[in-house]
């Protein structure tokens, strides 16, 4: 795929013709990624890699396990998914099919800076966040803190080598942190802000049995609050609904052929990021770090306004309760949009999420440039999802949410 620079005229025709602030674009990583920074002596049990698995299929492995969602995605002679087939890969999942059929090589626009910021400037994309590949798909496979971290850790110091965590303010890549072990993640957060994080990708959920804004864990959050950190919720497999899932029969970690609707609800959709996101703020996290914003990405937008009309209602109700955090001072309806930001999906009905939460002040676009279920360009989002906006409202979806969340001028 290839971008065609813009004319100094738009083209007619666009629903949105101003600059683009792109939350949700991915790189490709490059053959060395998994490897060139692994301690040796987890190399075989935890490195990652490609190859056939025992039943042939062509897959992402951690170690000898074969990563479910991973098989076939990608082939032999690394070609992927063509990027930007929304409707494509939708048509593909309405027929049990795991992704469209065509595949595509990989080209330098996802997997260098220099290439990529190319094809932003071709489509006035001002700036954007960048995402791990097929990284994404094995994180749930690291089980264990000390692999966890190494692997990691050697994931996140290839990023910086490959794409930097800012490249000329265009590019804001974001390293994954967790929070499986405090002390380690504290130094994970001191390195990634010593080499120029903006912001840190992070898998939903609780870490040691615990909400991940429970006071415990105050000394990591402090760090990223004074650095003024953004920590991004990306869709991936909720591992911590695992044995939630076991009791209704619903293994985890399987392909997305053989997903059930009840899994692609409950354990892929909306409650991991819900759960996620209302746990930092009924434990009033952002009274303590109120430089922290949350963004949630590739998990649409459409539960939200049931969300905040739940959350402003469960405060009364617990009025008298616990209050690990201390009690809220206001609505959790109005911390959550002043402290939180949501990619939509380019099918969400974003005038209608307007009309039930009052403002778009919290909304981001997202392409998923290259992914296949994005949009061929940023600037198709403003046609498929904000057609029932009014010209302001998509230039804050489309542009300046996105530019102010990351501290740049308009």
């Amino acid at each position: 795929m290839s971008a065609q620079p813009l004319s100094d005229t738009p083209t007619p025709g666009w629903r949105y013709k101003g600059p683009i602030f792109d939350a949700d674009t991915h790189l490709y990583e490059t053959p060395e990624a998994f490897d060139v920074y692994v301690p040796a002596k987890y190399k075989a049990d935890w490195g990652l890699n490609y190859k056939h698995a025992e039943d042939g299929q062509f897959a992402l492995h951690v170690g000898n396990r074969k990563v479910e969602i991973s098989a076939d995605y990608m082939t032999e002679d690394f070609k992927i998914p063509p990027p930007g087939k929304l409707h494509e890969w939708l048509r593909a999942q309405k027929e049990g099919k795991a992704e469209v059929d065509m595949r595509v090589a990989i080209t330098p626009t996802m997997t260098d800076p220099a290439e990529r910021v190319k094809v932003l400037d071709a489509w006035d994309v001002r700036s954007s966040m960048l995402y791990c590949g097929n990284f994404v798909s094995a994180i749930s496979y690291l089980d264990e803190p000390d692999p966890a971290y190494a692997i990691l850790n050697a994931y996140n110091r290839w990023m910086l080598d490959q794409w930097k965590f800012n490249y000329q303010n265009k590019i804001f890549t974001c390293p994954v942190v967790t929070l499986a072990d405090l002390p380690q993640a504290i130094e994970q957060a001191k390195w990634v802000i010593a080499n120029g994080a903006k912001f840190i990708l992070m898998p939903m959920g609780p870490f040691n049995g615990k909400a991940p804004a429970h006071p415990d864990h105050d000394p990591f959050w402090a760090i990223l609050n004074e650095a003024g950190i953004g920590v991004v919720f990306h869709v991936s497999e909720a591992i911590y609904l695992k044995d939630h899932m076991a009791v209704w029969g619903e293994p985890m970690q399987k392909s997305r052929l053989r997903q059930t609707a009840f899994m692609w609800m409950h354990g892929y959709s909306e409650r991991p990021v819900i759960e996620t996101l209302s746990s930092f703020v009924l434990l009033n996290f952002f009274d303590r770090f109120p430089n922290i914003t949350l963004i949630s990405a590739e998990n649409g937008a459409e539960w939200v306004p049931s969300m905040l009309v739940k959350m402003d209602k469960v405060r009364g109700m617990a009025k008298n309760g616990y209050w690990p955090g201390g009690q809220l001072k206001e609505r959790p309806s109005k911390i959550f949009k002043r402290h939180i930001k949501i990619v939509a999906y380019p099918e969400d009905d974003i005038g209608q999420i307007v009309a039930q939460t009052g403002d778009a002040d919290w909304l981001l676009m997202g392409s998923d440039y290259p992914h296949s279920e994005g949009v061929e360009e940023p600037r198709i989002f403003a046609d498929e999802a904000c057609k029932d906006l009014t010209d302001e409202d998509t230039a804050k979806v489309m542009y300046e949410n996105g530019m102010k969340m990351a501290g740049l001028p308009l």
